[in-house]
């Protein structure tokens, strides 16, 4: 988060710099031209992180335990307690017991996109859109503790992303674009799940989900010569990947006190009880301008 806001306030300075010097150049008629038409290439850099609002902090691991797609259920004891009565942690499990807690998210990272795209000028009125793609590598987890005792951890990391975005602006005579940012957003997510359970079988399905999201923003552009532009960029994107699903059945040999098979269905379900992934970036972009 350091580094995201020590990045934005470099590139915004950098740029409100070179706005008196790109006026000086327009006066002698000898600066980039102030024309925002025409196609471009280029691609950004930055920082991409996850938001830690109450629906991350408390996200639990959820279960359906008569395979009715209902995941409110909870894993009974043949005894009737709460199988997972030592409870649940954001994080990835440091052990087998809820004792030995977890450890946090790494909720930031390095990010990367290439772009294309098309802007218009009508006065100082500019509008456009843009496709882009890359990598953040963005990941979070959620760990749950049996009685027995064993952990349970179930991971997603958003490993590809696009997006299609419309933009709209103003353009300034120092060669400066402040524009707004919004469209459609597409998201290739990886799950994964561990636990210290060695007894029982688990069965994973849609490790790999593909969805599709949201995403709106804002930034700023310079241009520093005719054929091109540098800037800084945010972006707020929003997904909702929920098909992931493990599915716990009997071990070796069958035991008659099984909490995740002494149920209707004969076996457990898991999910994620939180199906939202945020994420938020702030990139330099550099563009180069036909």
């Amino acid at each position: 988060m350091k580094f995201a806001r020590s990045l934005a306030i470099g590139v915004v300075s950098a740029l409100a710099l070179s706005a008196p010097a790109m006026a000086q150049d327009d006066a002698s008629s000898s600066g980039p031209t102030t024309n925002w038409t025409g196609p471009y290439i280029g691609g950004s850099l930055g920082y991409t992180w996850q938001p830690n609002t109450d629906r991350e902090k408390n996200e639990r691991i959820g279960f359906d335990t008569n395979n009715d797609g209902n995941f409110g259920d909870t894993v009974s004891t043949i005894g009737g307690a709460n199988a997972f009565s030592p409870g649940f942690c954001r994080g990835f499990a440091k052990g087998g017991s809820a004792a030995d807690g977890c450890r946090g998210d790494r909720d930031g990272k390095v990010g990367w996109a290439v772009h294309a795209g098309y802007d218009m000028q009508m006065g100082s009125l500019v509008v456009g859109g843009v496709i882009e793609g890359g990598r953040s590598l963005v990941s979070n987890s959620v760990s749950g503790f049996s009685t027995t005792p064993a952990a349970y951890v179930m991971t997603r990391k958003l490993d590809w992303n696009a997006a299609a975005r419309l933009r709209a602006g103003f353009a300034v005579p120092t060669g400066t674009l402040i524009y707004a940012t919004g469209g459609v957003a597409y998201g290739k997510f990886e799950n994964a799940f561990n636990t210290t359970n060695t007894f029982n079988t688990f069965t994973e399905s849609n490790r790999k989900e593909h969805d599709w999201g949201w995403v709106a923003g804002g930034g700023v552009e310079q241009k520093v010569s005719d054929n091109f532009s540098i800037g800084v960029l945010y972006k707020y994107t929003r997904f909702n990947p929920n098909d992931y699903r493990v599915t716990a059945g009997q071990g070796t040999p069958p035991s008659l006190t099984n909490p995740f098979v002494i149920t209707p269905s004969g076996s457990t379900t898991f999910a994620r009880t939180n199906d939202r992934f945020v994420t938020q970036d702030v990139r330099v972009t550099a563009s180069f301008r036909f």
